[in-house]
């Protein structure tokens, strides 16, 4: 598993400014929207703070080498974090998957779930790091492995 040191120290600051982002927009509006009004209000955090990001970002979807499709990210920050966003009473594992899925797609390491749909947000912050250590193994046989957790004490 790589740490954080190792995923880069610009990609651990662009997920604890969107952590303190989420923060104060939970903060705000409290639980019990709907995922876009969340997007929309983080989004405004995070242009007030100068942080660059692409919103609804579409990437493509590769099988065997070959595009199948389409899908969107919720939030690609500073081009190096796919951040989630949920409004469910429960994160589950396949919404862990899916956020595994888009760092695989996506090639890179660190991803946030985000699920604003709890009392404390800190309860509903999730860290997804991927690494893919394919390089050592045959071609089409990846070997993911994934560190996810809830964070605990948040210093923001």
């Amino acid at each position: 598993m790589k740490t954080l040191i190792e995923l880069g120290k610009k990609v651990d600051e662009l997920a604890r400014a969107v952590i303190g982002a989420a923060i104060e927009v939970h903060r705000q509006l409290g639980p019990g929207f709907l995922e876009g009004i969340y997007e929309e209000a983080l989004c405004l955090e995070l242009a007030d703070a100068g942080i660059s990001f692409e919103r609804q970002k579409e990437i493509g979807v590769a099988y065997k080498a070959r595009m199948v499709g389409k899908h969107r990210l919720d939030l690609l920050v500073g081009g190096q974090l796919v951040v989630e966003l949920k409004t469910v009473e429960e994160l589950a594992d396949i919404h862990k998957a899916q956020v595994i899925s888009y760092l695989k797609t996506t090639r890179l390491q660190l991803g946030l779930l985000i699920n604003f749909n709890v009392p404390m947000l800190r309860n509903g912050i999730q860290r997804v790091v991927y690494t893919n250590d394919s390089d050592a193994m045959a071609p089409g046989a990846p070997d993911i492995k994934a560190e996810l957790g809830v964070l605990g004490v948040l210093a923001v």
